[in-house]
C-alpha cells in the first residue's frame, strides 16, 4: 500500500478521529489524508459544545452508559467496545489534556474548555501530514466518481481511494450540520431515516400571563415522568427552563426522544411534574389540610409546602381552580401536575438530531454497502443519545471505526487511476 489517498468530508470529532486512525495505522508517507470542511475552520460545533464546559464522556458503568443509546445500543456497542469512555480519557491525556469526573459522573477536561484540546489535536494531525481544507462544501459526486466541492474559488473535483463522510446531523445548520448530505446519499440508494430533533425543547401553549412572567425561569428541583403508548414509563429528577413557547433544558432533553415519538404518534404527550420531590403525598395533604385562617390561599400553600415563584405559577397555569382550592386534589396536583406538550421545537434549534444513515445500510466497518470504499461516522448515522458525554463519545468511537475500516479497505483495493 503506497501513494494512496483518503478524503474525509467533515472536520468534527468523528472526521478528525478517522484521519488520526488512518495516518497512525499507515506506513509513513503511504497514505495522503485530506480533511474537507464547509466552514471557515474545523471543529466549530465541538467548540460550541465546550463553551459552557466540554462534557467529553461519562464515568458510569458500561451497562448504564450503553443503555443511553436506546434502540441503537446493539449497533453502538461494538464501537464503544473498541473505543469507550476510558479510552477517550486516555486519548485526551496523551494530548496533554487531563480530565476529571464531576459530582454527576460527567467527565470534563481540567480546563473545562474545548479549544485547548482541539488545538493540540490539530497540531498533532498536521504534524502527521494531514491536510485540512476549509470552505469546501461537498455537493456529491461527478459521473467519473470524483467528489465535488464548492469553494470560494469555484467548483473542485477530488479523486480518492477511500472516503469517510462525517458531515454531522441536521441540527445547528449555521455551524455546518445542515443535513444537506441526506438527499445526495438517498439518490445513490442509501437507506436514510428522516432527520428529527433530539435533545430539544417542546411547545406547551402557555397563556400570555404565564409566558410574560416566567419565560427564562428555571424550575428546580423537579421530577418528570412520562408513560408512552406501549406502557414504558420514563422518570427522572433534574431541572428545566420555562421558555416563551414551552420548556427546554437538561431534564427535558433526557426525555426528548420518547416525548417526540409520542407526539408524532398521538399528536401530544403528557409530562407529569412532581413539584415537591422531597415530600410524599400524605405529608403534603396533612400540611395543606391545616386551616389557613386569614391568609391568602397562595400564602397558605407557600407556608405549608414551600412552593413559590414559578412552581406556584405552574400550579395556577395547569391545575383547575377547583383542584387548587381542595387540599386532597391540590396535593395530588403538586405530586403529578400534568403538562401537555404539543410539538418538538424545530430541528435547527435542537442540540442534536436523530435519524440518518441506517446501520442496516452499513457493514461492520461502517462502510456503505451500496458505495464500496465510502464510510460514514458521527451524528450522520441513525442513532441518538442524551447529553452527558454520550453524544461525543459515540462520535469519537464511530470515527475510529470508520477510519480503521478505510485503512483496511486501502490494503485490499487497487489504487484509483
Amino acid at each position: 500500500m503506497s501513494n494512496r489517498s483518503v478524503t474525509i468530508v467533515g472536520g468534527g470529532p468523528a472526521g478528525l478521529m478517522a484521519a488520526e486512525v488512518i495516518v497512525q495505522g499507515a506506513a509513513p508517507g503511504a497514505v495522503r489524508v485530506h480533511v474537507y470542511d464547509a466552514m471557515p475552520s474545523v471543529g466549530r460545533k465541538f467548540l460550541l459544545a465546550g463553551k459552557g464546559g466540554l462534557n467529553l464522556t461519562h464515568a458510569e458503568t458500561p451497562e448504564k452508559f450503553l443503555a443511553c443509546y436506546g434502540a441503537r445500543r446493539d449497533h453502538i456497542a461494538p464501537l464503544l467496545a473498541a473505543f469507550g469512555p476510558d479510552a477517550l480519557r486516555a486519548w485526551a491525556q496523551a494530548l496533554g489534556v487531563k480530565t476529571f469526573t464531576g459530582s454527576s459522573g460527567r467527565v470534563f477536561p481540567a480546563g473545562m474548555k474545548a479549544a485547548p484540546l482541539l488545538r493540540a489535536w490539530l497540531h498533532r494531525l498536521r504534524g502527521a501530514s494531514v491536510s485540512v481544507h476549509v470552505r469546501h462544501q461537498w455537493t456529491g459526486w461527478d459521473d467519473d466518481g470524483a467528489l465535488r466541492f464548492l469553494t470560494p474559488h469555484g467548483a473542485r473535483a477530488v479523486h480518492a481511494d477511500a472516503v469517510v463522510l462525517a458531515l454531522g446531523g441536521g441540527s445547528w445548520p449555521q455551524l455546518g450540520s445542515d443535513g444537506a448530505w441526506a438527499p445526495l446519499l438517498a439518490q445513490r440508494g442509501v437507506a436514510i431515516s428522516p432527520l428529527l430533533p433530539s435533545n430539544c425543547g417542546f411547545d406547551a401553549g402557555w397563556s400570555g400571563h404565564f409566558r410574560t412572567r416566567f419565560a427564562g425561569t428555571p424550575v428546580k428541583p423537579v421530577v418528570a415522568s412520562f408513560t408512552d403508548r406501549q406502557g414504558w414509563t420514563f422518570r427522572q429528577e433534574g431541572e428545566f427552563i420555562v421558555t416563551e413557547t414551552g420548556i427546554e433544558g437538561g431534564l427535558v432533553y433526557a426525555l426528548s426522544a420518547p416525548l417526540r415519538d409520542e407526539i408524532a404518534a398521538a399528536g401530544a404527550a403528557t409530562l407529569y411534574l412532581d413539584l415537591a420531590p422531597g415530600r410524599d403525598a400524605r405529608r403534603l395533604l396533612e400540611e395543606l389540610a391545616h386551616p389557613r385562617g386569614r391568609r391568602s390561599l397562595s400564602s397558605h400553600i407557600q407556608s405549608r409546602t414551600g412552593l413559590k415563584g414559578v412552581k406556584m405559577g405552574l400550579l395556577r397555569e395547569l391545575a383547575p381552580a377547583g383542584d387548587i382550592a381542595d387540599p386532597a386534589r391540590l396535593a395530588a396536583a403538586i405530586k403529578a401536575l400534568p403538562l401537555s406538550l404539543l410539538a418538538a421545537r424545530p430541528l435547527a434549534e435542537a442540540i442534536s438530531s436523530a435519524g440518518g444513515v441506517a446501520f442496516e445500510a452499513l457493514d461492520e466497518h461502517l462502510m456503505i454497502r451500496a458505495l464500496p470504499g465510502v464510510f460514514c461516522a458521527g451524528e450522520m448515522l441513525d442513532w441518538e443519545a442524551p447529553t452527558g458525554g454520550y453524544l461525543l463519545t459515540a462520535c469519537f468511537a464511530s470515527g475510529r471505526t470508520a477510519g480503521a475500516g478505510a485503512l483496511s479497505w486501502l490494503k485490499q483495493e487497487k489504487p484509483k487511476i
